[in-house]
């Protein structure tokens, strides 16, 4: 099926309330509501932190047994499941080939709850102040890394080759680009690439393009069109398939996700400000 691309809404005034997303080429910081979410699998570091005087947030790693913190972390590619006893949740992601792992933070070496007191109010804070510029003005000229975690994290080294193929794959995650397409582009055969890939990212390469074009979503929560034209947007060739592999991500429904958006304020560094 062809896609046509949907016109964002026009913007009006701030959205009074506290659920916003702030979404870069490679971070995202979501506040909002949680829903009831089965098992998701992220593409990118999940960190999930209450707000303050909420009860602690509960996940279950797979099939294990559940935990409670106020700050849980969970690492690119692992099936989790998180539950929050309040309406509100705080949710950054990191998209994991642009930071270098082992020069990661501390608590963001860990996989599941983490104590890091300073970090929790450093991200509580952060939602404060960009509730406070909300509505008001945009976040162009804000440094993300810088507001949450005090400095910019390392990137990672990738290989030029590699990140040829990334900086392609970012640049339109609807397009059909194939593991072959990719391998011709940068002169590697089918078999070397598929495995530089896996080596310099840390993930397959099926599993990276299909976070992408799943974290395309974000988007597109605050439109108005169909889901039927979102999931033609984001590359999917049909509403099942879009409805399928969303649910892996995220844990939801396309149409749950869309439905709890609707008071959601939404700033997207590619395409400016919609509430």
């Amino acid at each position: 099926m062809q896609r046509t691309k949907t016109a964002p809404p026009a913007s009006g005034g701030a959205q009074s309330g506290e659920r916003l997303m702030w979404l870069t080429h490679q971070r995202v910081f979501y506040a909002g509501l949680l829903g009831a979410a089965a098992e998701r699998t992220m593409g990118g570091y999940g960190v999930y932190v209450s707000p303050a005087g909420a009860p602690p947030n509960r996940l279950r790693i797979g099939g294990g047994a559940w935990q409670t913190g106020e700050l849980l972390v969970v690492p690119p590619q692992v099936p989790h499941r998180v539950e929050s006893a309040h309406p509100l949740i705080f949710n950054l992601l990191i998209e994991s080939e642009s930071v270098d792992p082992a020069r990661l933070p501390g608590y963001l070496q860990h996989c599941g709850p983490v104590d890091a007191p300073a970090f929790v109010q450093r991200m509580r804070a952060a939602h404060t102040h960009l509730l406070a510029l909300s509505g008001r003005q945009s976040f162009e000229g804000l440094e993300f890394d810088r507001l949450f975690f005090g400095d910019a994290l390392a990137p990672r080294a990738l290989d030029p080759r590699i990140r040829k193929v990334i900086d392609t794959i970012n640049a339109d995650p609807a397009a059909p680009t194939s593991a072959e397409d990719c391998a011709a582009s940068v002169h590697l055969s089918f078999s070397r690439f598929l495995h530089l890939f896996k080596q310099e990212t840390g993930t397959a390469f099926r599993a990276f393009r299909a976070w992408k074009r799943a974290r395309s979503l974000l988007r597109y929560v605050r439109q108005t069109s169909t889901l039927t034209d979102i999931a033609l947007d984001t590359g999917y060739p049909d509403s099942t398939h879009f409805s399928h592999s969303i649910r892996q991500v995220y844990g939801l429904k396309p149409s749950d996700i869309v439905a709890g958006s609707r008071r959601l304020a939404l700033h997207d560094a590619a395409g400016g400000y919609r509430q």
